[in-house]
């Protein structure tokens, strides 16, 4: 019973959604008529990423109004979407030989555009995600710098809405960073992978910091290697992380326990299928103490 209420507070679902290699995992056929529907038939949230790669696109690449509706058509009431925010608003620097700077970089209008499209969606936000490269000094001078500049962005944006930053300079996220982000209600995104610190280590250290709401990303670090290991069949394991999730397992219970409500993201490329990997880790939870 304990595991029941605790997973009250956690959402465990997948990076992304439409694999037809999850036939018989998730699926009823390889093509089924709603891959969405389906899916939130077996899990209670996803990842949307599909709207992040809009650097340079024209009109920032916004959602399609037609296309967001379905998403909402297709999940319950109850469902929840972890979406990526642009990367129009995230990256710092424009694609065109990557040393021009993005106008846009964290600027209040995009995003003010890309909720716009998203509305709908908004009874069923789990979180809205700004993802970060790993800022050098070529891309910002110092965390200082970063920092004023989110300070300046969030008090821009609308009130009262799931914010969350995932950042990918792991000296910068210590004790100082998760205050802050308590300080302006912003939730965590915590990712394993990428050349990240260790991940049961963060929480460790950290997990009593999270606030109400974060989210952990296992994404694993070789994408190229594991999709030529997979040939993007993603319905086995193909790199075990068994002890690494025994070790994440209690560590998620600890959280969820003390109050955080807890966005889990599994990507494919982490062990080679996202349903095999929320079974392990839901077999994990249901055995802690």
């Amino acid at each position: 019973m304990e595991y029941t209420i605790a997973m009250n507070n956690v959402y465990l679902g997948s990076c992304s959604w439409k694999y037809p290699s999850w036939e018989g995992l998730v699926y009823s056929s390889r093509s089924p008529g709603n891959f969405l529907e389906e899916y939130s038939r077996k899990y209670q949230s996803v990842e949307i990423d599909q709207w992040f790669w809009s650097l340079e696109k024209a009109s920032y690449g916004l959602p399609n109004r037609n296309l967001v509706a379905e998403y909402d058509a297709a999940t319950p009431s109850y469902f929840k979407f972890t979406i990526k925010c642009p990367n129009t608003i995230t990256s710092s620097l424009s694609y065109r030989g990557g040393t021009q700077p993005n106008q846009w970089f964290l600027h209040p209008e995009v995003f003010t555009q890309f909720f716009d499209r998203i509305e709908p969606l908004v009874p069923k936000l789990g979180l809205l995600m700004f993802q970060f490269e790993y800022l050098n000094k070529d891309k910002m001078d110092s965390r200082k710098q970063f920092l004023d500049r989110l300070d300046t962005f969030f008090s821009a944006l609308p009130k009262g809405l799931p914010y969350a930053v995932e950042l990918r300079n792991p000296r910068w996220i210590d004790s100082s960073w998760f205050s802050y982000l308590q300080g302006q209600h912003v939730a965590p995104v915590l990712l394993q992978g990428y050349w990240m610190d260790d991940i049961t280590a963060t929480l460790q250290r950290y997990g009593d910091q999270l606030g109400d709401r974060a989210c952990i990303r296992l994404h694993g670090d070789d994408r190229k290697g594991i999709e030529q290991a997979t040939g993007e069949d993603w319905s086995r394991i193909v790199t075990s992380r068994d002890d690494e999730l025994s070790l994440l397992a209690p560590l998620i219970k600890k959280v969820v326990r003390a109050g955080t409500t807890l966005f889990i993201n599994v990507n494919n490329h982490y062990e080679g299928s996202s349903p095999l990997t929320i079974s392990k880790l839901e077999r994990l939870l249901d055995t802690q103490e």
